[in-house]
C-alpha cells in the first residue's frame, strides 16, 4: 500500500522593507549626487543658456498672450489676471515692465508679428540646450537632429502657452461670476479669492510644465511615473525659491552695482536659478531611477 503524500508547505518570499536608517542614507546619497551635479561647469553653461533665451522669449510671449486676451477673447478679467500674475511672479520692476507691456499691446499689429517671430526663434534656444542636458542626465547617447529638436520645441512652447492660458481662464471665470453676483461690492473678498485661485492654478500649470519637459524633451523613453513626483516637488520649490529670491534682493543690491541695468540682471539671475532648479530635479529623478534599475 502506497504511503500517503507528505504535505508540503510553499515558501513565500517576502521582500523586507528598507530600514529607516538605510532609507535616509539612500536619500542623502541622492541629494549629495545632485549637489555634485550642480557644481559642474557644463551644468552652469546649460542653465545660463536657458536663462538668456528665457528672458528673450518671456516678453514676446506675454505680449502675444495679452494681445490674444484683449483682441480675441475680449476679457478684461483675464487681462487683469495676467497683470496680477506679472506683479506676483516678477522679482523686481513689476510696474515698469507692466507699463511697457501695456504700451506694446496697444501699439500697431507689427509689434505682435515681430513678437511671434522672436518667440519662435528663442523658444528653440530654450529647449535645445535643455535637451542636451537631459540626455546627459539620462545617459542617452544621441541628441535629436536640429529639425527634430525644433519640432519638439515648438510643441512644448505651444503646450506651455496653452497651460498658461488655461490657468488664466480658470482663475478669471469664477472671478467674473463673483463680480457679476456682487455688483461692485466685496472687492476685498474678490481680491482674496483672486489671489488664492491664481496661486493654485499657476502652481498647477508650473507642475505640468515641469512634467512635460522632464517627460517629453529627452531623446529616449523616460517613465512618466518617475518624473511626476519630481515635477510636483520642483513646481512647489520654484514658488518657494521665488519668495526667497525676492527677500534676498535687498542684500544683493544689484542697483548699486549695475545701475540702470539692475532690472535686467535681476531677471537674468532669477532665470538662471530657475534653470538650475529644473536641472536639479531632472538629475534627482534620473539618479533614483537608474539606482533602482541596478
Amino acid at each position: 500500500m502506497a504511503n500517503p503524500p507528505i504535505p508540503t508547505t510553499r515558501r513565500v518570499e517576502v521582500t523586507p522593507l528598507l530600514p529607516p536608517r538605510r532609507t535616509s542614507r539612500r536619500s542623502a546619497g541622492l541629494l549629495l549626487a545632485t549637489v555634485k551635479y550642480l557644481t559642474r561647469t557644463d551644468v552652469h553653461t546649460f542653465a545660463f543658456s536657458v536663462a538668456a533665451n528665457a528672458i528673450l522669449s518671456f516678453f514676446p510671449f506675454v505680449v502675444l498672450m495679452m494681445t490674444l486676451i484683449r483682441r480675441v477673447f475680449h476679457s478684461p478679467v483675464m487681462y487683469d489676471v495676467v497683470l496680477q500674475l506679472l506683479r506676483d511672479y516678477l522679482p523686481a520692476g513689476q510696474d515698469f515692465v507692466i507699463r511697457n507691456l501695456n504700451s506694446m499691446v496697444n501699439s500697431r499689429q507689427r509689434v505682435q508679428v515681430v513678437s511671434l517671430i522672436i518667440l519662435l526663434v528663442t523658444s528653440s534656444g530654450i529647449f535645445l540646450p535643455l535637451e542636451v542636458a537631459l540626455n546627459r542626465i539620462w545617459r542617452f547617447e544621441s541628441n535629436r537632429s536640429y529639425l527634430g529638436n525644433q519640432l519638439v520645441s515648438f510643441g512644448l512652447a505651444f503646450a506651455c502657452g496653452a497651460l498658461a492660458m488655461l490657468s488664466i481662464a480658470l482663475t478669471a471665470g469664477p472671478i467674473a461670476f463673483l463680480e457679476f453676483i456682487l455688483r461692485g461690492h466685496g472687492k476685498t473678498f474678490i481680491g482674496m479669492v483672486l489671489f488664492l485661485m491664481m496661486k493654485v492654478f499657476a502652481i498647477a500649470a508650473s507642475i505640468a510644465i515641469f512634467f512635460l519637459i522632464y517627460w517629453l524633451l529627452p531623446n529616449g523613453k523616460v517613465p512618466a511615473r518617475t518624473v511626476l513626483p519630481t515635477a510636483i516637488i520642483m513646481g512647489l520649490l520654484s514658488e518657494a525659491l521665488k519668495y526667497a529670491y525676492i527677500l534676498a534682493l535687498p542684500w544683493l543690491n544689484f542697483q548699486e552695482v549695475y545701475g540702470p541695468f539692475a532690472l535686467s540682471v535681476s531677471l537674468m539671475f532669477w532665470a538662471f536659478l530657475s534653470g538650475l532648479l529644473l536641472l536639479a530635479g531632472a538629475n534627482l529623478s534620473a539618479e533614483e531611477y537608474l539606482r533602482n534599475a541596478l
